[in-house]
């Protein structure tokens, strides 16, 4: 009998929190970083678009900022694929070391996967939230 590893990455990674206890970690949040940005939205469009890539389980969100110093915060997502890598398109490593290296399976090429980013900020995008979250009511 193979003996199979079990995959990090199952589909069913997070779970459901209390309204209460959401309120009072963004409040944490809010508190820690007054005047920041402290949410992004993400529309259906590019979230089914990368959860509906072939092998993909769900999204990884980074956190990013566009310049380096005082920049604005950013939220870049990837799909993620069962072994827990992110579905991103990449050169070979052994193709970015040595010039004119082949791939090591012939005739394949890797697959082009979309990474979002384009989400819009709270505050400061149309249609922000007033509620408990969001510390507006």
């Amino acid at each position: 009998m193979e003996n199979q590893k079990e995959s990090p990455v199952t589909g069913r990674e997070g779970s459901p929190i209390a309204l209460e206890t959401a309120a009072n970690w963004t409040k944490h949040y809010r508190d820690n970083h007054p005047g920041e940005t402290i949410s992004q939205f993400f529309g259906k469009e590019i979230l089914e678009k990368i959860l509906a890539q072939r092998d993909c389980l769900g999204i990884r969100f980074y956190y990013a900022y566009d310049k380096p110093k005082g920049g604005k915060p950013h939220l870049i997502i990837a799909g993620v694929m069962r072994d827990g890598t992110d579905q991103i398109h990449e050169e070979a490593p052994e193709a970015a070391a040595a010039p004119g290296a082949k791939s090591l399976v012939a005739g394949t090429t890797q697959p082009r996967y979309l990474i979002g980013e384009q989400s819009s900020p709270c505050p400061g995008s149309p249609g922000c939230p007033s509620n408990v979250l969001s510390g507006k009511r």
